[in-house]
């Protein structure tokens, strides 16, 4: 058994076999050197998987060794072993990116710790995680044959995701199962939405309505269309008034951050690195049908269903066959729904396509200090998800869900909205971050037939005449019932369900290909309708 090589670098090697044996009879190999300039030579003709280095030695200091080590083979992690606890040398040592640091005397558990802490942590987290879900397997099996309610189905979806985070981050071979786990739940999510979803939505519960409109004002608190504790959650229309007007009655400043097209598993890896600014209260809520910008969005802005814009401001409705952009009209869509409860808030709107964008935005964002309400689009992750589906070399470096996330980190560590982050975290506004809806990856094709004028969304189709198998799809029938726009008596709407997309017969096999294992959105699946909304408050320093 050999569980690594060693390098000991100490001027007092010889007083230290007991604890080389003590390794030895772990399965380690220790080469050991008495001087900086033999351990750099040593390290100049083969490679360690871990350096322990005495700091204080006669000739070349472990300070400078520990320099020239790093030159050589940066990746190589060292051991720092020193009898100073000065805080200037431990403070070099850190800044030369030291793997660990111990105070001699140091006993050989000591050092097997750190070993493993170094060179195995790796391989022990991925067989703590493995057992974990393992362990948890049968009980997720369970919740998900058990889910009754949409926080029922919250919960489930949010230990899917934990679990997939966990996993991405070992070698694990439970990935599969996990993927093959998730697939169920959303099987039993597209069931679930079919049989509620008009429910929810049915014209009759819509407090949105000039009727009710006096109601809201007066109880903003109120759960929209859940007065008799109803299974109903909180919809994209509900967005300002249950997390966004309560604030501003309570006099704060509030920045709203609308990331399109952003998933709870993206959210979850973005706020590691925001969590040291910010208290986060965390949410999520649903997007309604069909899950694209042109409805969910707008939905949000205007507090309205997307039938209602439609009829009561159809200058500021885009339909599916104008070629118009869909989201133009989002800040007069804030100012009709501020004006519908009669609030005089002054607000700005911006929206960020690029870095030209982000940079003129950036250096004017103390001048909207006057405004009760920011509101800021950012549209990065939903043009990576499209040039994921038109670039081959984008799908390269995003081809697993894992690595999507990896890319939406790696752009908010190195964008604008890092800085504006940075920026509100200095503030005293009230931080909302929410999305419009997410995004799933698809595999299976069905078949769908329309005419001419059908919309080219792959996760939902509007249009006459629309031929499918009806076992594949969520169908409706009269829009009416769903409060979406019918441009024509006999129009309906069919909803992909799952990881499914549609494709034409017609050149069938190359659609296909083409589109298969990208992302996509406009459907029913766990990942598109089930959305974060988080309050971010600056973090008390004392």
């Amino acid at each position: 058994m050999n569980n690594g090589l060693l390098l000991w670098v100490d001027d007092e090697i010889d007083l230290l076999k007991s604890h080389i044996l003590f390794l030895e009879r772990k399965g380690y190999e220790i080469i050991t050197a008495n001087n900086g300039t033999d351990a750099i030579e040593k390290c100049g003709q083969q490679t360690f998987d871990l350096i322990m280095l005495d700091e204080m030695m006669p000739g070349i200091s472990g300070l400078e060794t520990l320099q020239k080590i790093k030159d050589i083979s940066p990746a190589t992690p060292v051991v720092m072993v020193t009898k100073s606890e000065e805080e200037n040398i431990m403070e070099q040592a850190i800044g030369q990116k030291i793997a660990d640091y111990l105070i001699k005397p140091v006993n050989p558990n000591q050092i097997l710790l750190t070993l493993k802490k170094n060179i195995h942590r790796k391989e022990i987290v991925t067989e703590v995680t493995q057992s974990s879900y393992q362990r948890n397997f049968q009980d997720i099996t369970m919740k998900i044959s058990n889910c009754k309610t949409y926080k029922d189905w919250i919960e489930v979806y949010k230990c899917l995701v934990q679990w997939e985070i966990k996993l991405c981050n070992t070698d694990s071979n439970m990935t599969d199962m996990l993927k093959a786990q998730k697939e169920e739940a959303n099987i039993g999510f597209s069931k679930y939405i079919k049989n509620n979803y008009l429910k929810w939505v049915s014209p009759r519960k819509d407090l949105s309505s000039r009727d009710n409109i006096h109601k809201l004002r007066t109880n903003l608190s109120i759960q929209t269309t859940n007065d008799n504790n109803e299974d109903i959650p909180m919809l994209s229309p509900n967005v300002f008034r249950n997390n966004i007007l309560p604030l501003l009655n309570n006099g704060e400043k509030v920045f709203l951050i609308v990331l399109d097209n952003f998933r709870y598993d993206q959210w979850r890896v973005l706020s590691q690195e925001i969590g040291d600014l910010f208290d986060i209260d965390e949410e999520l809520y649903f997007s309604i049908l069909p899950t694209a910008t042109q409805y969910s969005r707008n939905a949000i802005f205007s507090g309205l269903m997307p039938n209602k814009i439609a009829e009561m401001f159809p200058d500021l409705w885009v339909s599916e066959e104008e070629n118009d952009g869909k989201n133009l009209n989002e800040s007069s869509l804030i100012q009709t729904q501020l004006d519908r409860y009669r609030r005089h808030n002054t607000f700005s709107y911006h929206k960020i396509n690029d870095s030209n964008d982000a940079e003129k935005f950036l250096h004017q964002i103390y001048c909207l200090e006057k405004n009760d309400l920011n509101v800021v689009v950012f549209n990065f992750i939903d043009m990576l998800s499209h040039a994921r589906t038109e670039s081959k070399m984008m799908r390269e470096l995003a081809n697993t869900e894992s690595a999507y996330r990896s890319i939406t980190l790696s752009w908010f560590k190195h964008s604008a909205m890092n800085e504006l982050f940075k920026v509100l975290a200095k503030s005293n506004y009230k931080i909302v971050v929410t999305t419009d809806h997410g995004s799933i990856l698809v595999n299976k094709p069905i078949k769908i037939i329309g005419e001419k004028d059908t919309n080219k969304n792959l996760r939902y189709k509007l249009g006459k005449n629309l031929s499918y198998d009806s076992k594949e799809v969520f169908t409706i029938h009269d829009p009416r019932n769903a409060q979406l726009p019918a441009p024509n008596l006999s129009t309906s709407y069919v909803f992909g369900l799952g990881d499914t997309f549609f494709a034409y017969p017609n050149n069938y096999n190359y659609y296909v290909s083409y589109y298969k294992d990208t992302f996509q959105h406009g459907g029913i699946s766990m990942e598109e309708m089930i959305i974060p909304i988080i309050t971010l408050t600056k973090r008390k320093r004392k």
